[in-house]
């Protein structure tokens, strides 16, 4: 089907473009023929036909017919059309042909962006993927990142379900213990790729993930490069493209809590086995007409609606786009939508040796959510026999009266319905991010570039806090109103040099240049308490309220980054490949002595099936490669390398005893701060099989992360107040393999492709630095990054079961005969004791499991036969382990609701895993049965998920075609249809909390089932 729409989408525009072709005199021969489709035999319309050397050409009727008029019987034809072989057929005085074409599965000759340049798939050397956006646009996406998850090896992506959050994504493992995330680079402008673009306006991504493809980019490229390039107009008649997407979201079950009757017998059984009599909620007090689902309460059905149209044509010295967009998406929690509309405007003009245009685009999101709390969190955990509202619980601070724990149904689990109608956060972004360039052809080959860029986001944050209480013994706290306004803005100048030449079998491409970078950050903060209301409406303005003010103004960012830039490519015989890369930059954000450095790469090549002596009718094409480069990473703020001053102290001086102010440095400042770098290096390979039916690339990569910033500790007594200062100390390794393949199957009507990809990382700490005597590891919370280890690995408590009688509890002892659990009771934890010193406590912690996958797949099957087509997309991630925060406080049996399938251990239930159920006020042994350091909440968080399934039908009747209608087509989708995993939470997708916490869920918003249907068309 894939062949069908592209004859479909450019018959009418190559048609009408031939009205744009130049009139020339009139021709001596007349050449008339048929174009058809080899694999078929069907006739082909819209192909491209044009006399070689000249500019005179037409296209095939929808009958595949064409008639031109050549120079001369013996000109020669140049007949092509995209994604199938270009032919060249020379006449030899005939004036009738026809012509065969033949589908070209082989996308060796794809131009990919390298940034500065484009070269040839074939020719490249360092390590690149290229992600097609017929498989992003696939997936109902708000963001670029979620869009990618799967589609390439080497790049992980975790999810947020979130309306309007941007997805986690790091390439090859991690350079930093402090920032993962990549460098992303939009129509030659260095600016975020945030959830404010438009993902449809997206022509191509290329993914740099080596230093020989990111060394261009120098001082910011460590954690790889994410080019994008966004759609542009063509020669010919204007053409609109639309497309309309409407899609229902459900979340998927949540955990399995227990009813108010469950609830009420499970509280009496914890009160009465720790000898208490049961609160009055469960006993007396019970009112069975109160039985609050929080999850049904706190969720609903939400919805994502994605609307796009394009108008977009040219003539031969020219081209435009313009395109406008609109997102939506109602989130499946109360209270929570993200909305983005966009326009779009890209053009290209050239006059003589000159080209000029631009690539700009006006974005305005707004996000809406409560600000504060995490129902995910909350919901399994708030109580079933408290009500969302009730008149009892009305008081002065809670005038309407929402639900929350009382002392006879104690509970700190917020009440998210409450927390909606109380608080309310809105996020506006209106931002601008584009390019203009100039390029002038100096010479034969030699082009310089004149680019511009700008990125400037204007920002408003409004935040509102009404009357009302949402958990047990809230702190009193005044109604009020915030606003934050700030701009940010980022300019981008850079001048470049491209040469290009031939020189017989050599070939070689450079540039050269200078870029420079100006990031600023201003913010303004006012708000006031007391906010007034009427009717029970707020006045929602800061100068309606009536307290205390506040204000506040600052500049965070403000840094410049200058450097020159330089590669060359060298191709020898298309058989040897040589790149050479070197970036020099400057960055204001360190100090005067370390503010430069030098990052240069060198990749090599050899296309082993270009040799004379290579000959093999299974292998098409077989290329090797090896890289090694230097790249750069900042993650330090615009003023960390000097000191911050306090400038609240007072002194008393003079007679008149008057006050004046003084200031003193809090934190002490290093002023030798430099850049974390990363060294790569990279071997890899690139083959092809039975003429590029079976294409295969593979990559072993092994990078040292060096000048790694840690906090290395500092004596109180040396001024130092504010935290240790940061200091360059630290590295990390990541290694790993990556494998992509593909199989096309297109010679029959019923054609598919099948595509797959795996990824291995490994990373080590191999340093952090003098943190003190006997120290080798960072510490988190609960996990532990130790030299040799991978980073934020799970540091806990060992478990060995439950202790099944008093005498088991007895006979646990040390070497020396000490019981190691005195306060345990049958039906406790039995935790192991490392170190054997007699007792349980933070010494015998020890490694249990890595949240870092040991592999991560994809997979995607297309399929088309005659007017239907098929995409299935699977992704795979494995071998890490996930820390189930929430579980743990459902499980820790404390002032929280209980899971329904609870079998808590007692002398007639001793088969089951669940240990024994009390108050654990004055119970240690209970105490430590929650403790959170415990491998008790520690599961596998493998999974396997269809990612994505859609059917799709091409409406290309004689009918439509009549009202100029191409391209018409309908699809339904799913997405995250299927997940297989033993993970107990709601995803095993989990964001985390940061780099060294990146397996904790606490409360993760899960990915939601997503039901589409859409339809898109031009004409």
């Amino acid at each position: 089907m894939k062949k069908k729409l592209q004859k479909s989408a450019l018959w009418l525009l190559l048609l009408l473009s031939c009205n744009y072709l130049p009139v020339i005199a009139q021709s001596s021969h007349l050449v008339q023929g048929t174009i058809i489709d080899k694999t078929t035999g069907e006739p082909f319309p819209g192909v491209t036909i044009i006399e070689k050397g000249t500019s005179k050409g037409t296209v095939t009727d929808m009958d595949g017919k064409f008639q031109l008029d050549v120079s001369s019987s013996q000109s020669t034809l140049v007949i092509s059309f995209i994604g199938f072989l270009q032919q060249e057929i020379p006449l030899v005085g005939r004036s009738t042909i026809e012509v065969e074409l033949d589908e070209d599965i082989s996308d060796l000759n794809e131009v990919v962006v390298i940034g500065y340049q484009t070269v040839k798939k074939k020719d490249l050397t360092g390590a690149t993927a290229v992600v097609g956006t017929d498989k992003t646009s696939r997936v109902t996406a708000a963001s670029l990142g979620e869009s990618l998850q799967g589609l390439a090896p080497g790049v992980s992506i975790r999810n947020g379900g979130a309306p309007g959050q941007g997805a986690q994504v790091e390439i090859r493992g991690v350079a930093s213990f402090i920032n993962s995330n990549p460098l992303y680079v939009i129509d030659g402008m260095i600016a975020d790729a945030n959830p404010t673009m438009n993902t449809n306006d997206i022509e191509s991504i290329q993914i740099l993930k080596d230093a020989s493809a990111a060394a261009i980019y120098g001082s910011r490229a460590a954690n790889g490069v994410i080019i994008i390039t966004t759609k542009q107009g063509a020669e010919g008649t204007p053409k609109v493209s639309v497309s309309a997407k409407f899609g229902i979201q459900q979340l998927p079950p949540g955990y399995n809590m227990m009813n108010n009757v469950q609830f009420a017998e499970m509280q009496r059984t914890q009160f009465n086995n720790s000898g208490l009599t049961p609160p009055a909620s469960v006993g007396v007090n019970f009112d069975p007409a109160i039985n609050t689902n929080w999850y049904d309460e706190g969720t609903r059905l939400g919805n994502a609606q994605d609307y796009n149209v394009t108008l977009s044509g040219g003539s031969k010295n020219s081209n435009y786009l313009i395109s406008g967009s609109y997102f939506e998406n109602k989130g499946v929690l109360i209270g929570n939508d993200f909305k983005r509309a966009a326009l779009r405007i890209n053009t290209k003009n050239t006059k003589g040796r000159v080209t000029f245009g631009e690539n700009l685009v006006f974005t305005n999101s707004i996000t809406n959510s409560p600000g504060t709390g995490n129902p995910f969190y909350d919901m399994p955990l708030h109580l079933p026999v408290i009500p969302v509202q009730d008149s009892r619980f009305i008081t002065g601070a809670n005038p309407d009266g929402w639900g929350k724990g009382t002392t006879d149904a104690v509970t700190y689990a917020w009440n998210p319905v409450a927390v909606n109608a109380i608080n309310s956060y809105r996020s506006n972004f209106a931002k601008v991010v584009g390019n203009a360039f100039l390029d002038v052809d100096i010479l034969d080959g030699l082009v310089y570039r004149f680019n511009a860029g700008a990125e400037l986001s204007f920002d408003h944050n409004k935040r509102m806090r009404r009357a009302g209480e949402w958990h047990f013994n809230q702190p009193a706290a005044p109604t009020n109103i915030i606003e934050d306004r700030s701009l940010f803005s980022s300019f981008l100048l850079e001048h470049t040099l491209n040469y290009t030449k031939t020189f017989g079998k050599h070939n070689l491409s450079a540039v050269v240049g200078h870029s420079q970078q100006h990031t600023k950050r201003d913010v303004l903060s006012a708000g006031r308490t007391d906010l007034q209301s009427f009717d029970g409406r707020y006045l929602n303005t800061v100068s309606s309220a009536t307290g205390d003010p506040i204000a506040d103004g600052f500049i965070p960012v403000n840094y410049t980054i200058s450097g020159f830039l330089g590669r060359a490519n060298y191709t020898y015989d298309e058989r040897y490949l040589l790149t050479v890369t070197g970036r020099y930059d400057s960055d204001s954000r360190f100090g005067a002595d370390n503010r430069s450095r030098f990052f240069p790469s060198v990749a090599g090549g050899w296309r082993i099936s270009e040799e004379a002596f290579f000959n093999s009718s299974l292998v098409s094409d077989l290329k090797f490669r090896a890289s090694y480069g230097e790249l750069g990473i900042v993650t330090v703020g615009s003023w960390d390398y000097i000191g911050f001053l306090n400038s609240n102290p007072r002194a008393i001086f003079g007679p008149d005893e008057q006050a004046y102010v003084g200031a003193t440095q809090a934190r002490l400042a290093n002023p030798n701060l430099g850049w974390e770098r990363r060294s790569s290096h990279n071997i890899g390979f690139d083959a092809g099989f039975f003429d590029d039916k079976l294409t295969i690339s593979a990559e072993y990569y092994n990078s040292l992360s060096e000048d790694v910033l840690v906090n290395l500790p500092i004596a109180w007594y040396l001024g130092n107040l504010g935290g240790e200062p940061a200091v360059n100390a630290a590295s990390i390794r990541n290694r790993g393999i990556e494998l992509a393949a593909t199989y096309r199957s297109i010679k029959n009507a019923f054609k598919w492709d099948v595509s797959a990809n795996m990824t291995t990382i490994r990373n080590r700490v191999m340093d952090v630095g003098n943190l003190g005597e006997g120290i080798d590891y960072i510490q988190t919370g609960i996990t532990r990054s130790q030299i040799g280890r991978p980073l934020g690995e799970w540091y806990v408590l060992k478990t060995d079961g439950l202790f099944q009688s008093q005498e088991e509890i007895n006979n646990y002892r040390n070497t020396n005969g000490q019981i190691i659990q005195p306060f345990a009771r049958p039906g406790d934890v039995k935790f192991l004791d490392i170190n054997d010193d007699g007792e349980i406590n933070q010494e015998d912690r020890t490694f249990v499991g890595s949240p870092w996958p040991t592999l991560q797949t994809g997979a995607q099957f297309n399929a088309s036969y005659k007017n239907f087509s098929f995409n299935m997309q699977w992704i795979g991630v494995f071998g890490h382990t996930l820390m189930n925060g929430v579980r743990r406080d459902i499980d820790s049996y404390q002032n929280t609701n209980f899971r329904a399938d609870i079998s808590p251990w007692s002398p007639d239930n001793t088969n089951t895993t669940d240990p024994r159920i009390g108050v654990s006020v004055g119970d240690p042994g209970l105490i430590d049965n929650a403790r959170l350091e415990s491998d008790r909440w520690l599961e596998d968080g493998s999974y396997i998920r269809l990612r994505n399934l859609e059917v799709a039908y091409n409406f290309n009747s004689s009918l439509l075609q009549r009202w100029n209608v191409s391209n018409s087509i309908v699809f339904v989708s799913g997405q995250n249809l299927l997940t297989f995993t033993k993970y107990s939470g709601l995803d095993p997708d989990v964001t985390g909390n940061g780099i060294l916490q990146r397996g904790f869920d606490n409360g993760n918003w899960p990915a939601s089932r997503i039901y589409s249907v859409g339809l898109q068309f031009e004409f």
